[in-house]
């Protein structure tokens, strides 16, 4: 997963949750991420084949949740940009050391049962919850 890529997913969404059933411009949404439009549209064309939000094109389009906040959670969030486990990848050690040629079986073990508890975590808060946060 890159540095970014959860936090602005979440950013996107829950600007969407707060506005409830009006369609957000890139503009809007690049303004209060203060990121460039084109990586906003770049990130609603993933968020919109995942299901996890609708657009339309026109003067009055944009985005907004395709369902609602309550019923998505932030582990679906996420599971979507999640591409290797939150302590990072493994290495190539030395398979003549010792600890070289097992670490890598204990490290993905490790990495299994975090991504786990991460996973149940965010499963407790609806995307709801989290923008409910914000008064």
């Amino acid at each position: 997963m890159s540095n970014t890529k959860f936090a602005t997913y979440l950013h996107i969404l829950t600007l969407m949750a707060k506005e409830g059933d009006i369609y957000l411009s890139s503009e809007y949404l690049s303004s209060s991420i203060n990121i460039h439009p084109v990586i906003i549209r770049k990130n609603l064309s993933e968020l919109r084949s995942s299901g996890l939000i609708e657009s339309k094109e026109g003067k009055t389009g944009g985005s907004k949740l395709a369902r609602p906040a309550k019923k998505i959670k932030l582990s679906e969030i996420y599971n979507l940009v999640n591409d290797n486990s939150a302590l990072g990848k493994s290495n190539t050690p030395n398979p003549a050391c010792n600890v070289g040629k097992q670490i890598n079986k204990h490290l993905e073990q490790l990495y299994e049962t975090v991504d786990k508890k991460i996973i149940k975590a965010l499963g407790k808060e609806s995307l709801q919850d989290f923008a409910n946060k914000f008064k």
